[in-house]
């Protein structure tokens, strides 16, 4: 059991970045990449036990399978990448489930550090928080910051022409 980087992808432009940075470390350090994308079942986990559906079930885990092979396969539109990278569905919380995985102390988890939500906590923060190994927060990339910014002006019905810098 060599080194391992794991990373947490869902597909944003954020974990994409984070994806990015992880095999990067990987080929510097010599490292496998264990991509990980955390799913749960439709309605969470408290609906899903509160109804059980097991053809659902499979095809919600299905559906993550295949968000995670979009993911990989649109961070390196084939391009050889020189490194070893494992791709996993976890079901549970994403930041739970990424910090149970990197569960070796020579673990490195690294992470896109998103936005955190009014009531739903930061994914970053929770893994800074509870994990036992290193931790690398990968900030979100310019474009994902501009296209929230176009996003949040459109929605309040503002002038969305860029503005001439100098």
């Amino acid at each position: 059991m060599g080194r391992r980087i794991v990373v947490g992808v869902s597909g944003s432009l954020g974990s994409l970045a984070a994806l990015h940075r992880a095999v990067a470390e990987a080929a510097r350090t010599d490292a496998e990449v264990l991509a990980v994308l955390a799913w749960a079942p439709p309605g969470g986990e408290l609906g899903y036990r509160r109804s059980p559906c097991p053809p659902l079930l499979a095809a919600a885990r299905d559906a993550a399978v295949g968000r995670l092979r979009t993911a990989l396969d649109e961070a390196f539109a084939g391009a050889g990448i020189g490194v070893r990278i494992i791709s996993q569905v976890v079901r549970g919380d994403t930041g739970y489930a990424l910090v149970g995985t990197a569960d070796r102390p020579d673990d490195t988890l690294v992470i896109g550090a998103g936005r955190g939500r009014w009531l739903l906590p930061s994914v970053a923060r929770y893994c800074l928080r509870h994990a036992t190994c290193p931790v690398l927060a990968v900030p979100r990339p310019a474009l994902q910051r501009e296209l929230e910014t176009y996003h949040r002006r459109t929605l309040w019905h503002l002038r969305t022409e860029p503005v001439p810098q100098s």
